[in-house]
């Protein structure tokens, strides 16, 4: 199948394949922009007033074969008014020119540069990010082509811009994000059969190879901690339960770190408690939360992030066989208290409460941010633009909305209350494990409140955007890898020393 684009940079003078360039309203163009189209003189004019572009935002015009160009194609994107761009738009707009170069090219020009001027450095690699996430595809299971496949084997782009060594120096930096998303990706892709708890630990582990150290936590192991609640939910599979700790210390030796747990759901039946057949293939991706928190701490990794982090994954397979955990059981949490299992479905909730005690007891960390495709119910309040966030701190949550409006990736702050926390009491243990259909997504929060104790907390539901979410200008895939840029945001803007 067709590799990942080659991306590289290069000179404005340097036009080679497909040329991308942007403009404004008005059709205003940057200088180096208007000189590479001197030679089509008032084509781009013409055939703009023909289809009645005007360089609105996000819009293209297409040209194909402009004689005087000597080019197979000349593509321009609309950017509206550069003083309203902010980053995440400069992200879409290179994944719209990057969309607009046809499957058949193998070769492509995207000129950095608006109506305003040629792009900085750091502008120029968030435009390549916006290229890299919407080239990416998933087809590694896909052996033969259509016999009308045409589309050539490798491909080069090249950025065009002022200043490539700035272009590229910044781009070493965002590429770290941008390798970061795609492992995310190509994790919560990868199917069931492939991707159980051992491989997915395996995979973690590789990220030892960027300074990373991993550690992984057996059956043996996690029975010693009292994780009975994570240990309920996988003793129904063939494939061993695993917890993965990954730790990154890029900054001051001994301060404490910021944590990321995620739920690694590797595949979903529903347990005894089963789901219906329809659509059941999509919990495949069940572990979306515990794939963006590799991603996460791979791209802090490879950036050489200046924070201490700790990122850890409960992974498990929620099986209905005869050994599996009924409704009416009761477990024993690590933290002492005990659940009963109203419903096997409700089982992800059951791998946080675990992980997210052990993180807090033995990391004491500065925050805990939870990240898991929970419920559906949180898709019913919020759709799939925004992720459900839940919380205990504010300072967190004004954080992680700044971040979310400079990525892309929103967040929109959900009630927790102790009139929900009645809804999950139990007759017969500290708490149930679902406290019915209404409110479906809340209730799951506070049952994970229970076990963070007074550490500044959120967590992420990303049922609704993890997963099988709207295309967009920079994913045409199934899996989004959504959290890995947002998280890393954060990151960086508020807890890098």
């Amino acid at each position: 199948m067709t590799d990942a684009p080659k991306l590289g940079f290069t000179p404005f003078a340097r036009l080679r394949g497909v040329l991308v360039v942007f403009c404004g309203e008005n059709l205003k163009f940057g200088s180096a922009t208007q000189r590479a189209l001197a030679p089509v003189g008032d084509l781009v004019r013409r055939a703009a007033a023909a289809d009645r572009f005007t360089g609105k935002n996000g819009t293209t015009l297409d040209i194909v074969a402009p004689a005087e160009l000597k080019l197979p194609r000349l593509v321009v994107v609309g950017t509206g008014k550069d003083s309203e761009l902010k980053r995440k738009d400069v992200v879409k707009l290179g994944g719209i020119a990057m969309g607009k170069v046809p499957a058949v090219a193998a070769e492509a020009t995207i000129f950095a540069e608006f109506a305003s001027g040629a792009l900085k450095g750091d502008q120029v690699a968030d435009l390549v990010l916006g290229a890299k996430l919407r080239a990416y595809t998933f087809d590694r299971y896909k052996t033969k082509r259509k016999d009308d496949d045409d589309r050539p084997k490798k491909v080069e782009v090249n950025f065009a811009c002022g200043n490539p060594a700035a272009a590229e120096k910044a781009w070493a930096h965002a590429t770290a994000i941008a390798d970061g998303v795609v492992m995310a990706r190509d994790l919560v892709n990868e199917p069931a059969n492939v991707l159980y708890p051992a491989e997915f630990a395996r995979r973690a582990a590789s990220l030892s190879k960027l300074g990373v150290n991993v550690e992984v936590l057996d059956v043996a192991a996690m029975k010693k901690l009292g994780m009975g609640a994570l240990l309920g939910v996988g003793q129904g599979s063939v494939h061993e339960s695993k917890v993965v700790v990954m730790r990154w210390n890029g900054g001051k030796r001994g301060a404490a770190p910021v944590a990321f747990i995620g739920k690694g759901v590797c595949f979903d039946t529903g347990g005894i408690s089963i789901k219906p057949a329809a659509g059941m293939e999509d919990m495949k991706g069940d572990m979306a939360g515990a794939a963006c928190v590799v991603g996460l701490i791979h791209a802090l990794a490879a950036r050489k992030a200046k924070v201490n982090a700790v990122g850890a994954i409960g992974l498990v397979e929620n099986m209905p066989d005869g050994k599996a955990q009924r409704p009416g059981d009761i477990v024993k949490t690590m933290s002492g208290q005990t659940i009963e299992i109203i419903n096997t479905d409700a089982e992800g909730r059951l791998v946080l409460a675990d992980v997210l005690h052990y993180v807090n007891k033995r990391f004491k960390p500065r925050f805990m941010i939870n990240l898991a495709t929970l419920t559906g119910a949180i898709i019913v309040a919020l759709g799939q633009e925004y992720a459900g966030m839940f919380a205990n701190d504010d300072k967190l949550v004004e954080r992680l909305n700044k971040a979310g409006e400079a990525t892309g990736e929103r967040v929109w702050r959900m009630p927790l209350g102790p009139e929900y926390d009645k809804m999950i009491d139990s007759k017969f243990a500290d708490m149930k494990n679902t406290g019915g259909r209404w409110g479906g997504a809340i209730t799951a929060a506070q049952l994970l409140q229970r076990f963070v104790d007074k550490t500044p907390w959120v967590h992420l539901d990303i049922a609704g955007t993890g997963m099988g979410s709207p295309q967009t200008e920079i994913n045409k895939s199934w899996a989004s890898g959504w959290g890995v840029r947002l998280l890393d945001r954060l990151v960086e803007d508020y807890y890098e020393r």
